[in-house]
């Protein structure tokens, strides 16, 4: 797959960017990055705030043209965190994948992937921590500098690039059973025992795997659950 890179200083969300771009400019490619050396309201899952710092992490963006069922379009963030993962392997580190699109070094989050729709479009945001992990969230951060990897925003984009490349033209190509092999290998080993869920309503059980959409399947004491979204951790003991 063919990129196509676009560098700003400053911008409030590399996604929100893209989206605003997609409505005047109707013809923008598939394959358009836009990336970002500072976010000013850069953007997690269920609209939490990404932090980052100035020009010490990578935040971007791609855009994705195409109509994708919309059951199917969580294998893309997927394929995204896997080719997280072989960056990080790539720098002789042990990533580990936390359902949905979490990618762990050691404990500790290193990059999370925010995936949208807009149109007949898609758009995966990536932000990966270089050099600057946030302090004042509820969960352990770390960064590539820090866990022993490449201490290079423009080095570690290029390679990331690279394996996105690889990893999304495999996900359109041939659809999902490659990247659900891909993220299992590095992902909660069967039978781990899992909460997961929104709000006041967890579902706890054991991991049994993702189905064909992604989704997560936890064994509980009411049979196999289907979690569709929602945040993952262990139970409490």
């Amino acid at each position: 797959m063919k990129f196509y890179l676009q560098w700003y200083a400053r911008l409030p969300s590399t996604n929100t960017f893209l989206k605003e771009r997609l409505a005047v400019e109707s013809n923008l490619p598939s394959g358009k990055v836009i990336a970002a050396r500072e976010q000013t309201q850069g953007r997690g899952r269920l609209d939490r705030e990404w932090v980052s710092s100035t020009g010490e992490n990578l935040t971007f963006s791609i855009f994705l043209r195409g109509s994708y069922d919309r059951r199917k379009l969580p294998a893309a963030s997927m394929a995204a965190a896997v080719a997280v993962a072989e960056l990080l392997e790539a720098e002789g580190l042990k990533p580990s994948l936390k359902w949905p699109n979490d990618v762990l070094v050691n404990g500790g989050k290193i990059a999370g992937i925010l995936l949208e729709q807009a149109g007949d479009a898609t758009i995966v945001g990536i932000g990966l921590n270089v050099l600057y992990a946030p302090h004042n969230v509820a969960y352990k951060t770390t960064t590539l500098a820090a866990s022993g990897g490449i201490a290079s925003v423009d080095g570690a984009r290029d390679i990331l690039l690279e394996r996105l490349g690889v990893r999304l033209a495999t996900w359109q190509e041939q659809g999902f059973p490659p990247i659900r092999e891909a993220w299992m290998a590095r992902g909660h080993p069967i039978g781990t025992p899992l909460r997961a869920g929104i709000g006041n309503h967890p579902v706890e059980g054991t991991f049994a795997g993702l189905d064909d959409d992604g989704a997560l399947l936890l064994d509980t004491d009411e049979g196999r659950k289907r979690v569709i979204a929602g945040d993952v951790g262990q139970p409490p003991v």
